[in-house]
């Protein structure tokens, strides 16, 4: 039985364009993001979801609900789904993150399997631990159909490490996840095998 996972992460927000961390934290798509959104909706506009999971966060549900077009079916959110934690660190710039933090930010950057936050924020084994059981149950749940799930770039990254068998020590391998990049793996009794990787075929000029 083959079960198939489109996965994507939501279309560019305001704070991306600022160089902000979002985390937990929101802020609303910028008006590319609201066309990324539309173009990956275009896309799929052929698929049959089974269903559609999104994270919490609106900058997710906004572009999950874009993608679903005129589908009749239910957005089903999840908290499991949404952003790494940064604790102190959201709504701060990259640039000034950098010159508070010097150590973790590099740990963050460079080796995500010794990151230990002392922002309040989760490591990226928490993040594991709170977003690959999800994955493992939504998969479970459908069987044998297609669904989307929309969430964020390290969220993203931690679930695309999972299906590839990678460690946390390689969590910044290539490729980006730039905003609504479109990957899709299909699950068989053999095992996973990715189809989409950090897919940006959709954009338009």
């Amino acid at each position: 039985m083959q079960t198939t996972i489109y996965l994507t992460r939501h279309g560019e927000t305001k704070w991306n364009v600022e160089g902000r961390l979002q985390g937990h934290m929101d802020s609303d798509l910028t008006e590319l993001g609201v066309r990324q959104a539309g173009w990956l909706g275009i896309s799929l506009q052929g698929v049959p979801f089974d269903a559609i999971y999104t994270s919490i966060s609106p900058r997710a549900r906004r572009t999950a609900e874009t993608i679903r077009g005129n589908r009749s079916i239910e957005l089903i959110p999840c908290e499991e789904l949404k952003e790494i934690y940064l604790g102190t660190w959201e709504g701060q710039k990259f640039t000034e993150i950098e010159q508070t933090f010097p150590e973790e930010h590099i740990a963050f950057w460079n080796t995500p399997h010794r990151y230990r936050p002392r922002n309040g924020g989760e490591s990226f084994e928490q993040l594991q631990e709170r977003v690959i059981p999800k994955v493992k149950a939504i998969e479970a749940a459908h069987q044998g159909g297609t669904i989307l799930i929309v969430t964020h770039a390290v969220t993203l990254k931690t679930i695309m490490a999972y299906f590839k068998g990678e460690p946390l020590e390689q969590l910044w391998s290539l490729p980006h996840i730039h905003p609504t990049s479109l990957n899709k793996v299909v699950t068989t009794k053999n095992g996973y095998h990715i189809e989409l990787h950090g897919d940006i075929s959709h954009y338009e000029a």
